[in-house]
């Protein structure tokens, strides 16, 4: 069986090439024309594995049905768009979308995004193996009661016994930047690494999924104590002395 894809906008010609490309990659195909039928159906088949949505929808916008989207699934999200305006990319990524891609766009390039995006690691857990060794786990910050803590292999993050709700691009950037501790990355290379080997994009890309990220690790996003800028150079992560 293939993996499942959404694809969501009311241009029904758009919906169709993207349906017949995928098809053709062996993905298991559902459209909606609307926002509103794209949500009923999450909510009574649950999420696919990957979701391409149109920027341009009906009543209810790309942004909220992200928005939506991202209030209980983590599915990776590639949004479509005639529109290359900063405004509205930063908007769908800050929305909650994991990748922009500009019309017209090649069809071997929605393929080629849509593979990247499902080789991130998945988040929420790994099946217990009671003969596994157990993860290793990162201690991001020490402070508290409730210190901040990484494992890149179980696929989550906890702030005491609380676990941290990060997309996939979340999760990957923050253990780009924990395998690399002290380390400054550069977008371009965060990119690459974050996204898939070769994957080269935007590098608005890094720096919102950076801001998104710190919002929900950092004790004051504006701040920054663990995720840092080095300005017109990157990032860095900074460990607990």
């Amino acid at each position: 069986m293939g993996a499942s894809l959404m694809i969501v906008g009311d241009d029904y010609r758009v919906r169709s090439a993207l349906r017949e490309a995928m098809e053709g990659e062996g993905y298991e195909v559902a459209e909606a024309g609307a926002a509103e039928v794209a949500l009923e159906r999450l909510r009574n088949h649950g999420a696919p594995d990957v979701m391409i949505v149109d920027l341009l929808l009906g009543e209810m916008d790309a942004f909220t049905c992200i928005r939506e989207v991202r209030r209980a699934h983590e599915v990776p999200i590639m949004v479509v768009s005639a529109s290359a305006d900063t405004h509205d990319v930063v908007a769908a990524l800050e929305a909650g979308a994991d990748d922009f891609v500009t019309k017209p766009f090649e069809l071997k390039e929605i393929s080629a995004r849509m593979r990247a995006l499902r080789r991130r690691p998945h988040l929420g857990g790994l099946p217990e193996d009671p003969a596994a060794e157990p993860p290793v786990e990162i201690v991001l910050e020490a402070e508290g009661d409730a210190p901040l803590v990484l494992s890149p292999d179980g696929g989550v993050v906890r702030r005491g016994d609380e676990q941290i709700p990060l997309t996939v691009t979340e999760f990957r950037l923050l253990c780009e930047l924990a395998a690399n501790p002290g380390r400054v990355l550069s977008r371009t290379l965060l990119l690459e690494r974050a996204w898939d080997e070769g994957f080269f994009g935007d590098e608005r890309l890094v720096d919102v999924h950076v801001r998104r990220l710190r919002t929900k690790i950092e004790a004051d996003p504006s701040e920054p104590r663990i995720v840092v800028t080095v300005r017109g150079l990157g990032y860095r992560l900074d460990m607990p002395r």
